[in-house]
């Protein structure tokens, strides 16, 4: 006789809203894969942040308000409560408000059909304030860190207080990598209760294409035949790294790099560009759809993300998916996926190793389905499975 799925009540602060639908995707893919297999029964709620009056009429606010109580995603239930957002000063007190606004939602939930554990989609400010409600509930509490949730917020004595309390009250915590794993354990949080969970994949939607096609088919770019395209994704933010990218750039003559994202740092990126003298092979393509994406990936030599930190970052997969090397720091998870050289090379965050790595994968390119060979253990059907087999033992 089967046990019947659990009933999962999980909080997570990013993940998709009708308004920005790809916001925290990575977050939906796993909790589809998770109902699609019928492995778990899942309802999540999404809080808001919304400023006190008149913030909250600015943008992006003013659309933020415009969400739905509630939405579906894959045959997933999200509730999007609001909570009171205090901007730049009240990041430390996020939980305790975020947990005083879903409380009433969630105990009518709970009375209606009862949940069987109370899981943390990130570890700050999720995770406190999943505390706080699965106390309330009586129930047992889950967490998943992912990187910054724990490398920039333990840094900081509130928030570590925090999440200490919410590791020691935890059944059970997740680490997107083993070397996260480590971080945990060594900002004080239980190593005994930390299991790795790697991200998935959807193989379907990142798969090789022929580079030559690939190159064929990109529209946005009109590059020189011949000249080498190294693409880096991601936000345009200080963290993200572009700015070692572009200063690489100017070292590989005939190189063109392509950006795909939006950000405050654009107009900075380009000044710096133009002063570089490489505007002509620099591309802003702004956000580019996951749907173009891996075609924009697979035209690519190599792509570059000399992130300030991460724990283990879905687009490092992808990438490999593709048939694309990377240039990233050793920083988070990156050693645990760069272990092969057809997987790309691993580079200090300055314009000089950044661009040797470059170079030495132009000298030596793998072939493209020798670097998708790196990502073959990566899929949301074992994302969904192991988070599945967790959220079992943490209910007994």
């Amino acid at each position: 006789m089967t046990n019947p799925p659990l009933r999962i009540l999980s909080i997570s602060t990013l993940f998709p809203a009708p308004m920005r639908p790809a916001f925290g995707g990575f977050v939906a893919n796993q909790m589809k894969a998770v109902a699609a297999g019928g492995l778990a029964q899942v309802t999540v709620v999404n809080p808001i942040g919304l400023p006190p009056f008149p913030l909250s009429r600015r943008e992006p606010y003013a659309t933020l308000a415009t969400c739905p109580e509630q939405s579906s995603l894959g045959g997933i239930t999200v509730y999007h409560p609001r909570f009171t957002l205090i901007p730049l000063i009240g990041g430390d007190s996020n939980p305790a408000r975020i947990a005083r606004a879903i409380l009433p939602l969630v105990k009518g939930l709970h009375a209606q059909a009862p949940f069987d554990v109370v899981d943390a989609q990130f570890f700050f400010p999720d995770g406190p304030a999943a505390a706080l409600i699965a106390k309330a509930l009586d129930l047992p509490l889950t967490i998943k860190a992912r990187g910054s949730d724990i490398h920039y917020w333990a840094t900081r004595p509130k928030a570590l207080a925090q999440i200490r309390a919410a590791a020691d009250q935890a059944a059970g915590m997740l680490a997107v990598s083993g070397a996260l794993k480590a971080d945990m354990a060594a900002f004080g949080l239980p190593e005994g209760k930390i299991t790795v969970h790697y991200t998935g994949l959807d193989h379907q939607r990142f798969t090789v294409t022929p580079r030559a096609q690939a190159r064929a088919s990109l529209t946005e770019i009109a590059l020189p035949a011949g000249a080498p395209l190294f693409v880096t994704p991601g936000a345009l933010i200080a963290i993200k790294g572009q700015a070692l990218t572009l200063s690489a750039l100017a070292q590989i003559p005939q190189a063109h790099l392509a950006l795909a994202g939006k950000g405050a740092d654009e107009d900075a990126l380009r000044a710096q560009a133009q002063q570089l003298g490489i505007a002509d092979r620099v591309h802003f393509l702004g956000q580019v759809s996951h749907d173009r994406l891996p075609l924009l990936m697979s035209a690519a030599d190599a792509v570059a993300l000399p992130s300030e930190r991460e724990g283990l970052a879905n687009v490092w997969i992808e990438a490999l998916a593709c048939g694309t090397p990377l240039v990233i720091p050793p920083i988070g998870g990156a050693a645990e996926v760069v272990k092969a050289p057809s997987a790309g090379r691993l580079a200090q965050r300055t314009p000089e190793a950044i661009a040797q790595a470059l170079q030495a994968i132009l000298a030596d390119p793998p072939a493209q389905q020798d670097v998708a060979a790196n990502a073959a253990g990566f899929s949301w059907h074992a994302n969904a499975q192991a988070i599945a087999s967790f959220w079992r033992n943490a209910s007994r």
